[in-house]
């Protein structure tokens, strides 16, 4: 006998519980069910966070990917004001209606013990480290940045899932295993603990889910694109390297064309005084950056990754496993993350334990494995890393230091992207797709915001028609 709700939200990554938050206020009658296959906020737990490995062990459930706030639960809390990167929700609605509900999100961020203080590219500083990058082809993109800190952010969303309990029924550790879509009108949830039948659904899957979402529509009809993916390495060198751009920017988005191959080249997700950390993507270890707001917990490093964008044509339609594929080649030679100092790979030298050992920067990430990324890494993504490198040493001087360490491999997998409508309406009537594993978004920022917009949209729908 399945269980029975008005609202069945898949997921409670930001996207999910943003949703949550709003359906619930504008409704407080509403019987809103969450199907989460990870464990609350309190309970989520990753064995080499807790020191008890050095390297994934393949949990069942991800405890860093899966839970209550998602892959950005344990992110360093980058929450960005823009829409000219984290997502493409203007291709369903105006800028100036995804930058209203980025600016709620923030509100509801500080309403529960988020930070004010805001980063700019606008100040005299900014504007003269942009006209500095100009000279050598590198182009800031424009943002306001807000730094929650990986442990701020933790204790905020703690806070959201303290208010949420009260109102929305959530169950976790409950795998969606099958969409059905019933013959008198709404849909039916296939779990491994029981099934539930709704009016309305929202499909926040993240990251994580992303995979078997697109194997959900694809079952159900909805057509689905499918052609990028961005593959590159993590960077790690003296924060002092980096002082002066961190210093006024923090979130310095630096993009770069290569003169080789005509590719573009990105800095993304910069982490000042941070850690290199591991992270699962079903089953595929990947490397990912934090830092924290907490001077006690910083490091003498900062890293940032590096990512080729690489977009496919006709008749190629698996960039996610062509993704994977080369991060399970470092996970081949590695048994997980790969670590090569940047002068070896230059000079077509393997990084060894003992060549390591005699770096002026030292890992945060101890469990990464010295080794060859050109055995791992296609040569053309490799070439244009190199050229951005020396690119960025001219802004950064020291960012192409011999010791500079490359980590291998940072993939960012988009997810397959689904017809919606303006109101991210799938075909089928009352199924909603949001958030990063539906492809809308790339963020902690645009995933929150289309969670408030599908809330929004079924609060006007279902109080219009009571």
């Amino acid at each position: 006998m399945s269980k029975r709700a008005d609202v069945v939200i898949i997921g409670c990554g930001e996207a999910g519980v943003f949703a949550s938050y709003e359906l619930s206020r504008r409704c407080p009658e509403l019987n809103i069910v969450v199907l989460e296959q990870g464990a609350d906020i309190y309970a989520r737990t990753c064995p080499i966070v807790q020191g008890k490995v050095n390297r994934c062990i393949q949990c069942k459930t991800c405890g860093t990917m899966c839970g209550f706030g998602g892959a950005g639960a344990f992110s360093d809390g980058k929450f960005n004001f823009t829409t000219a990167f984290g997502g493409w929700l203007t291709d369903y609605m105006d800028e100036k209606e995804v930058m209203e509900l980025i600016h709620y999100v923030d509100s509801v961020n500080v309403r529960f013990g988020a930070t004010e203080k805001v980063y700019s590219t606008t100040t005299p500083e900014a504007l003269q480290l942009e006209r500095e990058a100009l000279k050598y082809d590198l182009h800031l993109l424009q943002a306001q940045c807000k730094h929650l800190g990986t442990e701020n952010n933790l204790r905020i969303l703690a806070n959201i899932y303290e208010y949420l309990k009260e109102r929305v029924e959530f169950h976790f550790h409950t795998a969606v295993q099958k969409i059905e879509q019933l013959p008198e009108g709404g849909y039916r949830l296939i779990c491994d603990k029981g099934d539930f039948d709704c009016t309305y659904l929202v499909a926040a899957p993240g990251r994580s889910g992303a995979e078997w979402f697109a194997q959900q529509c694809k079952g159900l009809g909805i057509p689905l694109i499918n052609n990028q993916v961005d593959i590159g390495v993590r960077v790690e060198v003296p924060a002092k390297v980096f002082k002066h751009i961190t210093d006024v920017v923090y979130e310095s988005k630096l993009v770069y064309r290569t003169k080789q191959y005509g590719d573009s080249v990105r800095t993304f997700c910069m982490n000042p005084y941070g850690h290199v950390v591991a992270e699962n993507v079903e089953g595929i270890i990947t490397v990912n950056g934090h830092s924290y707001s907490d001077q006690s917990l910083r490091s003498e490093n900062t890293n940032f990754a590096l990512l080729v964008s690489n977009r496919f044509t006709e008749p190629f339609k698996e960039p996610y496993r062509y993704g994977k594929h080369i991060a399970s080649l470092s996970n081949m030679l590695a048994g997980g993350v790969l670590v090569q100092r940047f002068g070896d790979l230059v000079n077509g030298i393997r990084t060894n334990e003992h060549r390591l050992s005699k770096s002026f920067v030292r890992p945060t990430l101890t469990a990464a494995v010295p080794g060859d990324l050109s055995l791992a890494l296609p040569k053309r993504q490799l070439d244009d890393i190199i050229e951005m490198i020396y690119a960025l040493d001219k802004v950064a001087p020291g960012t192409a230091n011999y010791d500079t360490l490359l980590y291998g491999a940072e993939v960012k997998f988009y997810s397959s992207r689904i017809q919606l409508s303006r109101e991210l309406e799938t075909p089928l009537p009352g199924f909603f797709a949001i958030g990063d594993g539906a492809g809308t978004t790339r963020g902690l920022a645009q995933a929150g915001a289309s969670g408030i917009k599908v809330a929004q949209v079924l609060a006007d729908r279902i109080l219009s028609r009571n």
